[in-house]
C-alpha cells in the first residue's frame, strides 16, 4: 500500500510542477545502464535499510519478506518510514540513510525526475526473467512487485441489508444514506475516475479523463462528504466510529477491523489499481543487498506468502497458482475481480496531477 509518504504537494513543487512531470519518459521504458551505486555498493553487506510506508502493510512485509529473507541470506533488514521530502534531502546531500525504496511507481517516476534514483541493472535481479512482469511494471529506475487498489468500503449495518455495488451507489445518498469520506490529494490521486464511473463512463473509456465532467459529478456529492482522508488508517476509524457509512479506502486497510468483528466490507467493482515497486536511491551504501532483496521479493512463492498475510496483489502471475481459492478470493488482482477494476494511466496523471490537484484544492474550498 502506498501511504502519503512523498508529501504529494511538496514533491510536485520540487519536481518543477507540471512542466517537469510532463517531460518524464514512459514508465514502460526499460533500461540496464550501469549505476554509480552499483560500483560502490558492498558485496558483503550484512544489512540494508528499506524505506516503506509502515502500518499494517509494513508489518506484513516484515513477516512475509524481511524475516524469511534474513533467515535465508543472513542479511538483516532494517526499516524506516521517512517521508518523501526528507528522503530527497538526504539523497541530494549524498548520504541517504536507506538503501531501497518501497513506493508507488508513480512516486518513483517523480524521484527519477529529481535525479534521485539509480538506473537499475536488471541482470542483477536473479528472479527478474522468471517473474515475467508486464512492461507497465518496469521502468528504467524501478521495478514493480505488486499493486494496490483503492476501492469502496461501507458499514454492513447501515443500509438495511442492502449492499452498495458500484460508484453510482456511492453517489446515491438517497438510497444509501449517511456521510461519505473520500481521499485528500495529500494521500493519493484525486478520485476523479470514481466520479466518472458513477456518471456512467465505461472502464475502458476513462482516459483521457473528462476533467470538467468529473468535477461536475463531484459537485453532486460534496455536501455528503464529511471528511477527506489523508492517511491510510483514517477511513477505518471514520467507519468504525460511525462518522461515515461509506468511504473510499486502500484495499486491505480494514482487514484487521473486520477480523475483530467490525461490521465493515469492501466492494471491489471499479477498483483503481496502482503498481507498487522498488527503487534504489542514488548514493545507497548497500546496493548488492538491495538487489538481493528485490530478487527475493519477486519470487512467486514469496509473492504468494505476502498475499496470504495481507491482501496485496502479486505482480508475478504465477504466484496466484500458489494461492487457494479462498486466499485469492478477496484480492483485486484475482481473476474474478480483475476485469471489474482498472489501472491508473500513470503517464496521463504524471502530465496532469499538478494542475488537477490545484483545481481540487480550489474546488474543496468551495
Amino acid at each position: 500500500m502506498s501511504d502519503p509518504m512523498i508529501g504529494r504537494r511538496a514533491l510536485l513543487r520540487g519536481a518543477g510542477g507540471l512542466a517537469a512531470l510532463a517531460a518524464l519518459p514512459s514508465l514502460a521504458a526499460c533500461g540496464t545502464g550501469s549505476s554509480r551505486a552499483a560500483s560502490t555498493g558492498s558485496g558483503g553487506a550484512k544489512s540494508l535499510t528499506v524505506r516503506n510506508g509502515g502500518g499494517a502493510f509494513g508489518e506484513a512485509l516484515q513477516k512475509a519478506i524481511y524475516t524469511p529473507f534474513t533467515k535465508e541470506t543472513g542479511i538483516a533488514v532494517k526499516v524506516t518510514n521517512i517521508q518523501g521530502t526528507q528522503m530527497l534531502a538526504q539523497i541530494k546531500q549524498g548520504r541517504p540513510q536507506f538503501d531501497l525504496i518501497d513506493n508507488s511507481m508513480m512516486d518513483h517516476a517523480k524521484f527519477a525526475v529529481q535525479d534521485a534514483l539509480e538506473k537499475l541493472e536488471f541482470d542483477r535481479i536473479k528472479s527478474f526473467k522468471a517473474a515475467k512482469l508486464p512492461a507497465s511494471m518496469v521502468s528504467e529506475h524501478s521495478v514493480g512487485k505488486g499493486f494496490y487498489a483503492t476501492t469502496l468500503a461501507y458499514r454492513t449495518d447501515a443500509f438495511g441489508g442492502r449492499k452498495p455495488e458500484s460508484w453510482a451507489d456511492f453517489w446515491d445518498a438517497k438510497a444509501f444514506k449517511g456521510s461519505r469520506s473520500m481521499c485528500n490529494p495529500d494521500a493519493d490521486l484525486p478520485e476523479l475516475e470514481f466520479a466518472l464511473l458513477a456518471d456512467g463512463v465505461e472502464l475502458d473509456k476513462l482516459y483521457p479523463l473528462d476533467v470538467d465532467r468529473a468535477f461536475k459529478v463531484m459537485d453532486r456529492i460534496r455536501a455528503d462528504v464529511k471528511k477527506y482522508w489523508d492517511s491510510g488508517p483514517l477511513p477505518g476509524v471514520l467507519l468504525s466510529r460511525q462518522e461515515v457509512t461509506i468511504s473510499t479506502v486502500w484495499h486491505g486497510r480494514l482487514n484487521e477491523l473486520i477480523q475483530q468483528g467490525a461490521p465493515l466490507a469492501y466492494q471491489l467493482n471499479g477498483a483503481r489499481r496502482q503498481v507498487q515497486g522498488y527503487a534504489i536511491p542514488k548514493g545507497a551504501a548497500n546496493v548488492d543487498a538491495s538487489y538481493q532483496l528485490i530478487g527475493y521479493s519477486l519470487r512467486s512463492d514469496v509473492q504468494a506468502n505476502l498475499a496470504k498475510v495481507y491482501p496485496t496483489n502479486p505482480a508475478v502471475q504465477s504466484a496466484y497458482d500458489k494461492l487457494t481459492e479462498k486466499e485469492s478470493a478477496g484480492l483485486a488482482g484475482a481473476p474474478e475481480y480483475y476485469d471489474k477494476g482498472f489501472d491508473v494511466d500513470v503517464n496521463w496523471w504524471l502530465r496532469n496531477e499538478a494542475a488537477i490537484t490545484q483545481r481540487w484544492l480550489e474546488w474543496a474550498r468551495g
